[in-house]
């Protein structure tokens, strides 16, 4: 085992999880495979792989910025549930 009870019931404490002492028999167990899984993933010759940020190619979905005509009062307060004058009315609720 790479993780004992004290380790467990550690972090545990430090994320404020009361675990009962079957719980904590699980965890141990559950996170000694992880721990194991990730020696595995490290025994792997990563030399000359770039890092990534993504599994998949990403790009920008967003467009680009451009100045256009603004669309108006009223065409803004179209949908508006209420308004007064040119603004948008909503109900008070600081008193």
């Amino acid at each position: 085992m790479k993780i004992n009870h004290q380790d467990v019931e550690h972090v545990a404490r430090l994320a404020r999880l009361s675990l009962e002492p079957d719980d904590l028999k699980i965890m141990t167990g559950q996170m000694d495979a992880i721990l194991g899984y990730v020696d595995k993933l490290n025994e792997l010759d990563t030399t000359g792989i770039e890092p990534l940020a993504h599994a998949v190619p990403m790009s920008n979905a967003f467009r680009e910025d451009e100045i256009t005509e603004p669309i108006g009062v009223e065409r803004t307060l179209q949908n508006a549930p209420q308004q007064a004058d040119n603004y948008f009315k909503v109900p008070k609720i600081i008193e």
